[in-house]
């Protein structure tokens, strides 16, 4: 009666241990990286980012009263979020939250 017992048992632990280690072998989705649809907007939005949150509020009240025309890079910038829709949506989706909350943490905007 003990022998017939072994098989379940057995079969059990198989079964538990193919299931632990797909669990633990899988890649993880949430780490997979979707390929890069726009490299240079990317360093764009990025520099830009950077360029915000390493700033403090009175360099950006003074940059904001200096009120410069735009560099020809800039201008370049623009024309290219201009004719990419899809581009100029990336681009505002990455840039706008944090240059946002420095501008609110700044009291720029209310």
């Amino acid at each position: 009666m003990m022998k017939l017992l072994y098989l379940p048992i057995l079969v059990l632990a198989l079964v538990s241990i193919v299931i632990v280690s797909v669990t633990l072998l899988r890649p993880n989705r949430a780490q997979a990286q979707p390929p890069q649809q726009y490299p240079i907007m990317d360093a764009v939005a990025d520099k830009i980012i950077q360029k915000y949150q390493h700033s403090t509020c009175e360099q950006l009240w003074i940059k904001k009263s200096e009120k410069a025309p735009p560099s020809a890079e800039e201008q370049k910038a623009v024309a290219f979020l201009k004719s990419d829709p899809q581009m100029r949506t990336a681009f505002i989706n990455r840039v706008a939250p944090p240059i946002a909350n420095k501008m609110f943490d700044c009291g720029m905007i209310p």
